[in-house]
This record gives structure tokens, sequence and C-alpha cells, in this order.
């Protein structure tokens, strides 16, 4: 609670009564979304040193494509079942702390378990199918790259047992308020950032990769040792929470699975309106996700955990304290619209106006951002009451709200596009989050006691 405590330190005398009277709650989520902000902010940059290093080392060659093809197959079911973990788990375990502190220990230890079961079996799968796959005529790799990449395969696919004792272990971390995991995330590219710049070849890649989710692992699984957060594996499921688990997490993934779909849409869409249109939405939606990705990582890590223990305590307040920071995150976003609008033109020009990248360029991608940001204010309201809703462990509102915006989004671009074209594909998308608030924030208001 530094962060609260330096605010208390600094801000003046007249105020400090007001402070004081905010809830506990509401000082946690502050708290938790400024070290997560601030992690993220460090985390992106150390990926951008890496990436800095990689180009100065390797360029655009076939070794680069070949890793990041091979890495990012190998990630995929990790990034739908990492994706998922913390959103089923975090509110399953606060209702364990609540009903059974005991069994927490044995939830555990059970969940380590049949986790390491899961990520030895599925690199297992991928390392027997992985190389065989990228050697094949319809995947589109050329010769040299087909060598690389059935060579890097054979090694990335033990990247999945790792990169899911990750997931779990910062569940795990974030499920008792601390978000340590969230500045460990930037270990992996720190590691691949100093073997890139060591040593030549295509080993340091497969090998740094390898090291970092290692080092990853160790030290999250250090520091939950420290607070008596982890115990020896069980391969066995007795507990009587894992029912409800395991019927959260097949829900999330079904919810995960409609959501994937939006920017599904996108990429059909953009493909039909001619040479050029994918690439423009390509480098407007790199921009975008720097803004949209900060704020739905730090939004989720901040509140999930504090209010699903406001809900296990039976706390009446929980949807005020929902609407609250939605209202404080639609007014964060509005100003952010804004200022990406005005300056759009200028932030195009610095990040991307160089060599075959033209001032036409510019033009283009900045009037396709403006109408991006258009969506963020109403984004980031929605992963605000979305998470409002995981944390009572309501999965089936989640599905209903999910396929309402994938609806909303295709019925939009049917009516939007013909006359905007590219714009009208991301009014579209405004549209659909816009409908998934306004959704969210009914049930929300409807279950209301």
């Amino acid at each position: 609670m530094f962060f609260i405590k330096f605010i208390e330190l600094r801000i003046p005398i007249a105020l400090n009564d007001r402070f004081h009277r905010i809830s506990q709650e509401h000082k946690q989520i502050a708290s938790g979304f400024a070290v997560v902000a601030v992690f993220i902010l460090l985390g992106k940059m150390v990926a951008a040193a890496k990436e800095i290093a990689i180009a100065w080392r390797y360029g655009i060659s076939e070794t680069v494509d070949a890793y990041l093809f091979t890495f990012n197959l190998a990630q995929w079911p990790v990034n739908i079942l990492g994706g998922v973990m913390a959103a089923v788990m975090i509110p399953v375990v606060a209702r364990i702390q609540r009903k059974d502190p005991g069994e927490v220990s044995t939830f555990r230890a059970e969940l380590l378990g049949s986790t390491l079961w899961l990520g030895m079996a599925l690199g297992t799968i991928c390392w027997l199918f992985l190389p065989w796959l990228v050697t094949q005529p319809w995947i589109g790799l050329r010769d040299t790259q087909i060598g690389l990449a059935h060579h890097m395969a054979l090694y990335l696919a033990w990247t999945i047992p790792f990169a899911l004792l990750v997931h779990l272990f910062g569940a795990w971390t974030m499920a008792a308020n601390r978000h340590l995991n969230t500045l460990l995330e930037a270990l992996p590219a720190l590691v691949i950032l100093v073997g890139v710049l060591l040593f030549s070849g295509p080993e340091p890649l497969i090998w740094a990769t390898l090291l970092g989710f290692l080092l990853q692992v160790m030290l999250l699984s250090f520091t939950l040792g420290r607070h008596a957060e982890i115990e020896a594996p069980r391969y066995r499921f007795q507990s009587p929470f894992w029912q409800s688990m395991l019927a959260g997490l097949g829900l999330m993934l079904i919810g995960q699975f409609l959501i994937s779909f939006v920017s599904l849409v996108d990429q059909f869409v953009a493909a039909r309106l001619g040479t050029g249109e994918l690439a423009t939405l390509g480098y407007a939606n790199r921009i975008l996700s720097l803004v949209l990705g900060l704020g739905a990582t730090a939004i989720g890590r901040a509140m999930l955990p504090v209010l699903s223990q406001a809900h296990v305590r039976g706390k009446r307040s929980l949807n005020q304290i929902a609407r609250r920071w939605a209202g404080i995150m639609f007014g964060a976003g509005f100003f952010t619209m804004a200022v990406g609008i005005l300056l759009a033109p200028q932030i195009v020009e610095l990040l991307f106006q160089r060599g075959q990248f033209t001032i036409q360029d510019t033009q283009q991608v900045a009037d396709v951002l403006r109408y991006g940001m258009l969506q963020v204010p109403f984004y980031l309201v929605s992963i605000v009451l979305v998470n409002a809703l995981l944390s009572q462990g309501r999965q089936v509102p989640v599905i209903l709200v999910s396929a309402t915006g994938l609806v909303v989004k295709l019925l939009l671009s049917f009516v939007f596009v013909p006359i905007l074209n590219l714009n009208g594909l991301l009014i579209a998308t405004m549209g659909c989050y816009f409908a998934t608030s306004l959704l969210a924030a009914y049930i929300l208001t409807a279950s209301r006691k």
C-alpha cells in the first residue's frame, strides 16, 4: 500500500479527511491500478528494447519469421487457457477463503498438479506435432524458413508447461492482491535481449526464450513460497470446489471464443476493401493496442481480486464500486479519446513515417486512428463492468455480453462499411463496446438487492 501512503503524505490537509472516508475497496483498486500500470509500462519498455535488438541482429530475415511463427503457434493454446484462468480461479479462491479457509491449500496443491499434467501433455503434443506442421506446403513457409522452424519447434514446444505455470502462479499472486507477476512478465523479454546482444545465430532466440520462462516460474514460485501460498503438487481431484472451477472455465472459454471473433471480423472485412486496407488497419491497431491493452490489463488485475473479495464478504456495495470505477474509466477514456483524435497525425508520423511510409500513408492511418479512438471510453467501461460480473462468478451473463457485442459488430459493419469503408468498421467496433457496456450495466443493476 505504498502508493496510498504516498498520497496521504502529499495531499493537502483539507482533503485528508475526505480521503480517509474513501472505502478500502476504492483505495485497493486505485493502488493496484497504479502499480500494475507502472509495471506494464516498464515491461513495454523492455519489450521494445528487445524488438530493437532483434531488428539490429537479424533484420527482416528468415530467422525472425521462423521464430515468431513457431513461438506464436506454440503459445496459442496457452493464450486461450491462460486468458481465462485468472478470471475463473480468483473468484473461486475468494469463495473458498470465505467458506472453508483450510481447503485453500488442498485446492492449490491439486490445481498445481493438474496444471503440471496439462502442461506436459500439451508440450508433448506440440513437440510431436508442431515440427511436422511447419513443414507442410500449405503453411506457406519457404524452404530456408522450414528448416529453421522445424529446429525451433523441437525446443519452443516446451515453453508451454512453463507458460501455463506462469499464468497459474500469476493468478495466485493477483488473488492475494499483489502484482509482482506483472513486473516479472518482462523477464523473458529481458533474457532474450541479453542473449541477442551477446550471441549471434538463431540459437540465442531459442535458449533465451526457454530460460526466460524458467526464471519467471522460479521467481514467482519463490515469492509465493515466502507468503506460504504454494504447496507440493497433488495429482488428484478431491477438493469439492473443482466442480465450480471447471464449470466456470468451460463457460469462460466459450466467451473467449466468441469475443475473439470481433478481431476476425475486422480482418475479413478489411481484406475485401482493397489493397492496403489491412495494412492501414494494422498500423492504427498497433497504436490503439497500447491504450486498450494497458487499460484492460491494469483494470482487470487491479479490480478482479478486490471485487471478488468484496462479493464473498457479502458487500452490497459491490455494484456501487463498479459503477464508480466505470465512471472514472469513462472520464479517463474520454480524455484519451480527445487527445488521440487531436494528435493522431503527429502520433502516426512520429512512430511510422520513415522509409517507405509516406506522408499520404500517415494521413490515411491517422484518419482511421481517429475513428478507432471513439471506442476507448466504452471499451474501458465494458472491462470494468465485465470484471464486476466475473467477480460474482457470473459467467453466463458474460457470455451473453460477448455474444451481444459480436452480433452488434456484425450488424453495424453491414450498415456502415459500405458507406465509410474502413472507418465504418471502426464505428462498428465502437458500437460493439457501447452495447456491451449498456448490457453489462443493466445486468448489474437488475441483480442489485
